[in-house]
């Protein structure tokens, strides 16, 4: 069986185990476990039992063709690659655009925040008025502990690779273009990706 089919399988598997996580979330306070102090702010840690293994923080095989240091997101597994040599990868687990919001190709890593701002765009806010027009970093803000702001050709994407408040959405199609973590993973990803390091989100395959 080739590695991108298999990935396929773990994928459409684990999003069965997401889905069945996410009709119970009726007591969300069940995906956390304890508080981590970071950066002078404290947010709730995530409860990893709850997580499905297969989107757990790991280091696999993976064969690639990419230099080492390369972020590779397949957006049909909802895995998050940071390629490393001799075909092999630190794997994470993501939540990656919904039908409509979905996008592909390269990009590059130019600019990074701890604990960013969050100003939704003019899309989300005409979609949802309520919303605020800025929301300052914190435990509370969307972007969660970190931020990874991705450029092409100079140019602001809108996108970014972020954290999460909602832990339990890893593994499915739920944000408007944005690859979401787990805050303890974002927090890994961010010291290991460098500014100018090249990320390629591979097409989502139906």
């Amino acid at each position: 069986m080739s590695f991108t089919r298999r990935a396929l399988m773990l994928g459409a598997a684990a999003s069965l185990a997401t889905k069945s996580a996410l009709a119970e979330i009726d007591n969300e306070d069940q995906w956390f476990a304890g508080t981590i102090d970071d950066n002078n702010v404290v947010f709730r840690a995530t409860n990893m039992a709850m997580v499905p293994q297969i989107y757990r923080r790991q280091l696999v095989q993976y064969q690639h063709n990419q230099r080492a240091g390369t972020v590779v997101i397949d957006t049909n597994a909802n895995f998050l690659y940071l390629a490393l040599e001799n075909n092999q990868a630190i794997r994470y687990g993501v939540g990656v655009g919904r039908e409509g919001f979905q996008w592909f190709g390269e990009a590059r890593v130019d600019r990074k925040a701890i604990w960013p701002g969050w100003t939704p765009p003019a899309e989300m806010l005409k979609r949802q008025p309520d919303l605020p027009h800025f929301m300052p970093g914190g435990a509370d803000n969307p972007l969660g502990a970190r931020a990874l702001y991705l450029y092409r050709d100079g140019r602001d994407l809108g996108y970014r690779i972020h954290g999460t408040t909602e832990p339990w959405t890893i593994g499915s199609d739920v944000s408007s273009g944005c690859i979401r973590l787990l805050d303890e993973d974002v927090i890994d990803l961010y010291g290991r990706v460098p500014i100018g390091t090249k990320v390629l989100v591979l097409e989502h395959v139906s």
